[in-house]
C-alpha cells in the first residue's frame, strides 16, 4: 500500500498545497481519501485524470469534499471518455452537500458521474481496502479511518479533537496520518482539532510505528507544530508534503 499526499493544508489552501486529499494505491486500485480544494489539480500530477476507482470522504466540510464539484465536470465532459459512475463513500447527506455546491441545487447529470454510498460507523470493504470507520470529535459528523490492505495499516485521523476512539483506530498502525491544526498554549476550541503535542500523545498511546502530521494551517509555524509532536513522540515523525509518496 502506498500513500500520495494530494493536499495537506488545513481549512484553506496554503502556498505550497491544497487542502486535505490523499491517494491510496494497492493492487492497482486507486482510492482518493477526501477531496478538498485543489485535489483535482494535484491528482493529474499522479496519473490519468479519470483513473480513480473510488472516493472516500471523512466528512463534509468544504476543505475535505468540495473539489468533487470540479471533478464531476472533468468526468462528465471529458472529450474521450464518459466513465461509469464513480463510487463515492461519505457521511449521510453527501449527495445533497455536493449538489448544493454545484451551479444549481439540482444538477441531473451528477448521478451519472457519482454512485453515492453512505459511510457509517463500522466496517466497509472498498476494493482491496478494509475500512474501519468510527466517529471522532468534530462539530459535524466526521469519521476517523483505519485502512488495511496487504498486511499493512494506515490510520487517518480526519479532523478531530482528542478522543479515545482515535487512539483505538491508530492502535499499532504502520502509518498514522494525523491532523495537527493547532499549537499549544493558545485558547483553542475544544472538540475541533489537535495540536502537534496532542497528535504525538495519541500516536504514543496507540503504539503507532510512524506519525505523519497533516491538515497544517498556514498561520502556524510548521516547525513549532513538529517540535511539539517531537517532544512527546519518539518514533519516526514527519510533516506531510504535497506531492510526496509514502510507503505504508
Amino acid at each position: 500500500m502506498k500513500l500520495t499526499v494530494l493536499g495537506c493544508a488545513g481549512t484553506f489552501p496554503g502556498a505550497a498545497s491544497g487542502c486535505s486529499s490523499y491517494l491510496l494505491e494497492h493492487d492497482g486500485f486507486r482510492l482518493m481519501v477526501d477531496c478538498g480544494y485543489g485535489a483535482v489539480g494535484a491528482l493529474q500530477r499522479h496519473g490519468d485524470l479519470l483513473d480513480l476507482d473510488a472516493v472516500l470522504l471523512s466528512h463534509l466540510h468544504a476543505d475535505h469534499c468540495v473539489d468533487l464539484v470540479g471533478y464531476a465536470y472533468a468526468r462528465f465532459y471529458h472529450p474521450t471518455a464518459h466513465p461509469l459512475p464513480l463510487p463515492v463513500w461519505g457521511p449521510r447527506g453527501t449527495e445533497a452537500r455536493i449538489q448544493k455546491a454545484m451551479e444549481s441545487s439540482r444538477t441531473p447529470w451528477l448521478n451519472q458521474v457519482y454512485d453515492w454510498r453512505e459511510l457509517t460507523a463500522g466496517d466497509h470493504q472498498i476494493g482491496p481496502f478494509h475500512i474501519t470507520a468510527q466517529q471522532v470529535a468534530h462539530p459535524v459528523e466526521c469519521y476517523g479511518l483505519r485502512i488495511e490492505a496487504g498486511g499493512r495499516t494506515l490510520t487517518y485521523s480526519a479532523d478531530t479533537g482528542p478522543c479515545d476512539v482515535l487512539v483505538e483506530l491508530a492502535r499499532d498502525a504502520d502509518l498514522f496520518l494525523c491532523e495537527a491544526s493547532f499549537v499549544e498554549h493558545q485558547d483553542n476550541p475544544v472538540g475541533v482539532h489537535l495540536t502537534g503535542a496532542q497528535a504525538g500523545r495519541a500516536a504514543v498511546d496507540a503504539g503507532a510505528r510512524s506519525l505523519l502530521l497533516t491538515h497544517l494551517v498556514a498561520w502556524h509555524d510548521e516547525a513549532v507544530v513538529l517540535g511539539e509532536a517531537k517532544d512527546v513522540y519518539p518514533g519516526e515523525l514527519r510533516l506531510a508534503r504535497c506531492g510526496v509518496t509514502y510507503p505504508v
